[in-house]
């Protein structure tokens, strides 16, 4: 597919909705920018991770415990 489009206000770049409907994307979406001689490549960035589903609370005893449980089992073997 190949359109064509302007370049706005303060060099802003609006996508095409059918480019958009495409490929899904939606604000907030984060894109890697690489420059080819004259070519603009935008790579969609996705998260690996979300932070948010791992971690959960621990008191500091807990902390503790699990430090003294891998020093263990680090100075015995």
């Amino acid at each position: 597919m190949s359109l064509t489009i302007r370049v706005g206000r303060k060099y802003a770049i609006y996508l095409p909705k059918k480019v958009v409907d495409e490929l899904g994307i939606k604000e907030g979406d984060v894109f890697l920018v690489t420059v080819r001689g004259e070519e603009i490549v935008l790579k969609r960035v996705r998260r690996k991770l979300q932070p948010r589903r791992y971690w959960g609370e621990v008191t500091p005893e807990e902390v503790e415990s699990i430090g003294e449980e891998i020093s263990r089992r680090f100075l015995n073997q």
